[in-house]
């Protein structure tokens, strides 16, 4: 993958860049971001360009044998570690080289921008929770010990690195404090907390934002296809996500399903009728993990802008302008006194699903604490 690849992240590039050109290539690096940022593509650009023997100050060649082979994933020099377990093929003691093939043909499929709910699903993991453990920090071990095939540097992806578990994080840790010569370590993460601070302190930051409104939706026109009026409102809908740019636009209904549901549902708890939101609640099972989450992440989005019009700036409320009244007449409900307990509890509920909770338990427990919630004047 090149850098011309990866959407927005110009400031990013140039300092990433800049590093390889000034032979101030870090060993640890840690790129921080929220999902769809692209911070994984990053990694996979840099890679390409630390390893590209025909580089220049902007990109990787793009056609040398190396690129060629980065571009299959099949590059010796470079190697992944990613969550897994036991599935139906691997039924006893999982790592990330018994699902190499599945890994390179996911990550060609989605460009190189991926989530680990769409990669859980890619090895039919099912229920299950993916983990990064200490057998791929072994077999790891055991190839950085061998001299690099083809270029000056190896170099290691370790995609979603919080999800190591403890036994796995001590042995990468010794990894990360003597470091094979020439070895270049990228961790890929969305929540640094979850890391080991030992681990954290040995990588040099490189924090990732979402990606420029604008980048967006110039990447939706240009890579999907789509008309000027869809790609800004799912642009803006995005909050800087690719992936859920990508979802609006590929399921249209869906941005009308979110503020349909959203608003009907706060209806149902706002009249405080149980019933109803019984019935929303068991209901709610049938829509599917990520669209449960998509739906508890409009309704933080609808918090934020509430925040805006409370404050006489409805002309940054982030939502199409067909959406706008609702939140208008909506923002009164979510104020100064109850915006953080507000927040909380979506995000609270977000974390839940992602663990496999029980969804209709956890949009009820939300629902009946809201019902009290929206009162608060």
């Amino acid at each position: 993958m090149q850098f011309k690849e990866v959407i927005g992240q110009e400031e990013v590039k140039k300092k990433l860049i800049l590093s390889a050109k000034e032979n101030r290539i870090p060993h640890a690096q840690l790129f921080l971001g929220p999902e769809g940022c692209g911070s994984f593509a990053l990694a996979l650009a840099y890679a390409q360009y630390i390893l590209c023997p025909n580089r220049d100050g902007h990109d990787s060649c793009g056609v040398c044998p190396s690129c060629r082979q980065i571009a299959k994933l099949a590059h010796p020099d470079l190697h992944f570690v990613v969550p897994n377990t036991t599935n139906k093929s691997v039924k006893k003691d999982p790592e990330t080289s018994l699902f190499i093939n599945e890994w390179r043909d996911y990550v060609i499929e989605k460009k190189a921008y991926v989530d680990l709910v769409s990669w859980y699903a890619a090895i039919d993991l099912e229920n299950k929770q993916g983990y990064i453990n200490v057998r791929d920090a072994a077999t790891l071990m055991r190839r950085l010990s061998i001299k690099s095939y083809a270029g000056e540097y190896k170099v290691v992806i370790l995609w979603m690195a919080e999800r190591m578990n403890l036994d796995a994080a001590n042995k990468m840790l010794k990894l990360l404090e003597e470091p094979p010569e020439k070895t270049v370590f990228l961790l890929v993460a969305e929540d640094r907390d979850l890391l080991l601070a030992t681990i954290r302190s040995r990588a040099v930051l490189v924090k990732i934002p979402g990606v420029e409104t604008e980048a967006v939706e110039r990447a939706l026109v240009e890579r999907k296809g789509c008309g000027s009026v869809l790609a800004h409102n799912a642009a803006i809908l995005s909050e800087g996500n690719w992936l859920k740019a990508c979802h609006y636009v590929e399921e249209e209904e869906d941005m009308k399903y979110y503020s349909q549901t959203f608003q009907q549902w706060m209806r149902y708890c706002f009249k405080a009728s149980v019933s109803e939101l019984v019935d929303f609640s068991n209901n709610i099972r049938s829509i599917g993990r990520k669209r449960q989450q998509n739906l508890l992440e409009y309704g933080l989005r609808v918090a934020r802008n509430s925040l805006l019009v409370n404050n006489g700036l409805v002309d940054k409320v982030l939502l199409p302008d067909d959406e706008k009244p609702f939140n208008v007449n909506f923002a009164p409900f979510v104020n100064p006194n109850n915006m953080v307990q507000f927040v909380e509890l979506l995000e609270e509920g977000i974390r839940q699903i992602e663990r496999n909770g029980y969804a209709p338990l956890i949009f009820m427990d939300i629902s009946l604490k809201l019902t009290k919630l929206l009162r608060v004047k």
